[in-house]
């Protein structure tokens, strides 16, 4: 996960949060998580400030989440690469238009090919627009769970990578818990609830404690951001 020039990011005002437009933001609250904890201290120093990792707010988006639901990265990029090469353009109508063996063959399970057709249809329909949540971030949230497929994984992950907000926790991360449990030095990987609770003391940057935390995962300083992830 990597992220393109920070000059290039849209702006969008909110009284209600502050996004992260760019590498000095994401840096400062690193600064502010080491400052406060000396885990942070060491993973900044290892590693150094996290790549932005930002994604369009859009059906491809929420596509590449859904085939990111408890696999790897490199096999939902696998089956990204597949979709994409068949049809082209990433769209409801192409998602609409493909039958389920054709998305079985791309990688799509039974069950994800359901929850993005239904995403598809939504859209179609008029009933939900991804585009728009970059402007209703308040809300963001709730509308989001509501879409049958959409968890609080995808959701927090969308919050965090599409719209930018500063103090989201993807909840039942595995690579976060991994990388809790080597960092912080537990002795088993932490569960869901027990993850949660010890990031709610990152508050109100556990967005960049996120990153610090995938980074590390990741590689650190020789982790290379793969070019077909879907980030900008």
């Amino acid at each position: 996960m990597d992220e393109a020039s920070p000059s290039s990011q849209p702006t969008c005002e909110s009284e209600s949060a502050v996004l992260m437009l760019d590498r000095n933001t994401v840096s400062a609250q690193a600064d502010e998580l080491a400052d406060a904890s000396p885990v942070f201290a060491e993973l900044l120093a290892r590693n150094g400030a996290p790549p932005l990792w930002r994604r369009t707010p859009s059906f491809q988006t929420l596509v590449r989440l859904v085939l990111e639901q408890q696999v790897s990265l490199a096999s939902a990029n696998a089956a990204y690469r597949k979709l994409e090469h068949r049809v082209g353009d990433v769209s409801p109508a192409t998602i609409l238009a493909s039958t389920d063996a054709q998305l079985k063959a791309d990688g799509f399970s039974r069950q994800k090919t359901g929850y993005v057709r239904g995403i598809a249809l939504l859209i179609t329909d008029g009933e939900f627009e991804p585009e728009s949540l970059a402007e209703s971030r308040d809300t963001a949230m709730t509308e989001l769970l509501a879409i049958r497929g959409i968890g609080p994984w995808t959701a927090s992950c969308f919050a965090l990578f599409a719209l930018g907000l500063p103090d989201i926790w993807p909840r039942g991360d595995r690579a976060l818990h991994v990388s809790m449990a080597r960092t912080l030095e537990l002795s088993v990987v932490p569960g869901s609830d027990e993850a949660e609770q010890i990031a709610a003391s990152w508050t109100p940057h556990r967005s960049t404690a996120a990153r610090m935390l995938w980074h590390d995962y990741l590689g650190g300083r020789a982790y290379v951001q793969a070019s077909d992830a879907g980030f900008l």
